[in-house]
């Protein structure tokens, strides 16, 4: 197993811990240190073992961060109107 793989799986890991304390923002100051951290490791874990595995890293890291995405993408739509 690589090491950036064992990276997604902490990076994983510490989201699901992260998602179980409580917090007085719902999380979201949360999600954006997540965001900032799993983006560059997506990129490793492609370069890494290649785009299919970078792919299924990515969206096993989209449906951890589901809102902040359902959020980017509503703003999408309204912007594009």
């Amino acid at each position: 197993m690589s090491l950036s793989l064992i990276l997604a799986c902490a990076w994983a890991v510490l989201a699901n811990v992260l998602a179980m304390i409580p917090s007085r923002d719902n999380h979201w100051t949360r999600a954006y240190v997540l965001i900032a951290l799993g983006i560059p490791l997506v990129g490793y874990v492609t370069y890494q073992n290649g785009p299919w595995v970078g792919l299924f890293v990515l969206f096993a890291g989209m449906s951890i961060l589901r809102w902040p995405l359902r959020y980017l993408l509503r703003w999408v739509r309204q912007t594009a109107r």
